[in-house]
C-alpha cells in the first residue's frame, strides 16, 4: 500500500497586488470618486442621447410630438381667453384701446404677450398706466388709469388737453369742446402747468373776466382778461403778485378802470398802462392839455 500523501496548503499573501493597491488608492481620491459616480454616468447618458438624436427622422418625430402635445394644451378650454374687459377708461378711450390692440378672440393665454399689450396701451396719450391680467372665465382684464385733463393748451397748430403733469391727453378741435377747462397758451406752457394751476386758483375772484394765461418767453405768465386787459406777472412768485392786484381791485376797483395792463414784472416798481382815452383824460385833469385839444 502506498502512503497517502498529505498536501500542505499554501499560505495566501494578504497583501494586495500592485494593481489592486493602486486602484484602491485611486478610489480614495475625491476627484476620481466623483468622476466615477457622476461624470461617467453623465457621459454615458449624454452620449446615448446624442447618438439617438443624431438621426434626423428621430429629431423630427420628437419635435412633431412635442408641438402636437403643446398645441393640445394651448387649446384647452381653461386656457382660452374669449373676451376683454376694460375698467377705468371713458367709452371713447375704451374704444381706442380695443382698436389699438385689435385682438381676435378666442386666444390662448399662452399666445398673449402682456408686456407688449401694456406698452401699446400706455402709448396712448390719454393713458397714464395700464395693468393687464387674465382672470377666471377667460376674460382679459385691462385696468386703466386715465389722464385727467386740467387745461387746454393753445399752440400755433392745435388745441390740446393737458393733465396736471403737462402730458398731452387728447386733441380738441375747438375751445367750445371743453368750455369747463381754462386756456393756456405760449411756448413752454406745457412745462409749467402746475404753476399755471396755482395762478388760476388765485385768480378765482376775477374768474368771470378771465380769458386765459399766456406763457411769455418760457419764463413768466400774462393773465389775460376781457376788454383786452392784461396782468403781467413776474417770473418769481407770480401768485403773490396776482393776489396783490386782486386785493387792490377789491379796494379801488382797479380793473374796472380804463387800464390796458398792470405790469408787475418789477416787484419794486409796478406800472399801470392806461388806454389812449384814459391817458388823454389824465393829461387834461393835470392841465397838461387844454380841454378840446387833440391828444398826441
Amino acid at each position: 500500500m502506498q502512503p497517502i500523501r498529505q498536501t500542505v496548503p499554501t499560505m495566501r499573501d494578504p497583501a494586495p497586488s500592485r494593481t489592486a493597491y493602486r486602484l484602491q488608492r485611486l478610489w480614495l481620491t475625491p476627484v476620481f470618486r466623483a468622476l466615477m459616480r457622476v461624470g461617467l454616468p453623465t457621459f454615458v447618458l449624454v452620449f446615448s442621447v446624442g447618438l439617438y438624436l443624431s438621426d434626423e427622422g428621430r429629431r423630427q418625430g420628437i419635435t412633431a410630438a412635442w408641438a402636437g402635445t403643446w398645441a393640445k394644451v394651448e387649446k384647452r378650454p381653461e386656457f382660452l381667453v374669449n373676451m376683454m374687459a376694460i375698467d377705468g377708461a371713458s367709452p371713447p378711450l375704451a374704444e381706442a384701446i380695443r382698436a389699438r390692440l385689435a385682438l381676435q378672440f378666442p386666444l390662448s393665454s399662452f399666445e398673449i404677450d402682456m408686456e407688449a399689450l401694456r406698452a401699446k396701451i400706455e402709448d396712448l396719450d390719454a393713458v397714464a398706466r395700464a395693468d393687464l391680467r387674465v382672470r377666471s372665465g377667460g376674460v382679459l382684464q385691462v385696468m386703466v388709469t386715465e389722464r385727467i385733463p386740467v387745461v387746454i393748451w393753445r399752440t400755433t397748430d392745435e388745441l390740446s388737453l393737458l393733465d396736471a403733469e403737462g402730458r398731452r391727453v387728447a386733441r380738441v378741435f375747438g375751445r367750445t369742446d371743453r368750455p369747463d377747462l381754462p386756456l393756456i397758451a405760449g411756448d413752454g406752457a406745457n412745462d409749467a402747468v402746475l404753476e399755471a394751476m396755482a395762478i388760476l386758483a388765485a385768480a378765482e375772484p376775477i374768474e368771470k373776466r378771465l380769458r386765459g394765461l399766456v406763457r411769455m418767453g418760457d419764463r413768466r405768465w400774462d393773465v389775460v382778461l376781457d376788454r383786452d386787459q392784461r396782468i403781467l406777472l413776474p417770473e418769481l412768485d407770480p401768485v403773490r403778485a396776482l393776489e396783490r392786484v386782486i386785493a387792490l381791485d377789491k379796494a379801488e376797483k382797479l380793473l374796472d378802470r380804463d387800464v390796458v395792463a398792470v405790469d408787475l414784472r418789477n416787484a419794486q416798481r409796478p406800472v399801470l398802462r392806461l388806454s389812449r382815452n384814459a391817458l388823454g383824460q389824465l393829461r387834461v385833469a393835470r392841465g397838461l392839455v387844454q380841454t378840446g385839444a387833440s391828444t398826441p
